[in-house]
């Protein structure tokens, strides 16, 4: 018997052995296993604190910011279409200044007669050089203030102008060798050689197309106007 106990002796070391080594292995399992919790718990507060750092983007603040820049950003459009319109309308203000500003400015001598289209004035050079720079067809009535035939002839003259409605036609009345004659009137008078007062001359397209020294009633005047 104290052989066999002798026999089973070493089998029974091993498994005290065996048995005391696997609570050792669970304590270093169980070690281990704290020491590996307590990683992931001292990780963990600085994923948090990480997350903390970088704020998600919230998407209503992102859609409020697009729209403000789009609010603030220039429509290149609607400029071009603003400055178009600008340019337009300085445009249509420049050509109803040019069809009105000459149109009242036009002629600065006196209205003796006339129909809105047609003036019967008072001579003067600058008036006179703008007709024909106008090619506008012209009469030329030269008057003394002391002659009789000129003052009767005048209110048939008068009367035939403020009948017409024609605006290529004008007439000036041209003083001729009297107290109201200046040196303009006089280098005309040599100009187309007039020798009598109530001589008429006719210019077209700056050229002389008639010469009458003779008296004219209002009949004749529409006559030799409507020729011209």
């Amino acid at each position: 018997m104290r052989n066999n106990f002798f026999a089973v002796l070493p089998i029974i070391l091993i498994l005290v052995a065996v048995g005391c080594a696997k609570p050792a292995e669970k304590s270093m399992i169980g070690k281990e296993g704290v020491s590996v919790k307590d990683e992931s718990a001292t990780k963990q507060p600085t994923e948090e604190s990480a997350n903390e750092a970088e704020p998600v983007a919230n998407p209503e603040s992102m859609e409020k910011e697009d729209l403000t820049e789009r609010a603030v950003m220039p429509n290149e459009d609607a400029t071009e279409s603003s400055q178009a319109q600008n340019a337009e309308e300085s445009a249509t203000e420049a050509t109803f200044e040019q069809s009105t500003v000459p149109s009242q400015q036009a002629y600065t001598g006196k209205v003796l007669a006339g129909s809105e289209s047609t003036k019967y004035l008072d001579f003067n050079k600058p008036d006179y050089q703008k007709a024909l720079k106008e090619k506008k067809k012209i009469l030329l009535y030269f008057y003394a203030n002391w002659c009789p035939i000129c003052k009767r002839e005048q209110p048939d003259t008068f009367a035939a102008f403020s009948q017409v409605k024609d605006p290529d036609l004008i007439g000036f009345r041209v003083n001729y060798r009297d107290s109201d004659t200046d040196a303009d009137e006089e280098a005309l008078a040599k100009e187309f050689g007039v020798s009598y007062q109530h001589t008429k001359v006719i210019l077209k397209n700056g050229q002389r197309a008639g010469k009458f020294p003779d008296s004219w009633d209002k009949q004749r005047y529409l006559e030799e106007l409507a020729k011209i």
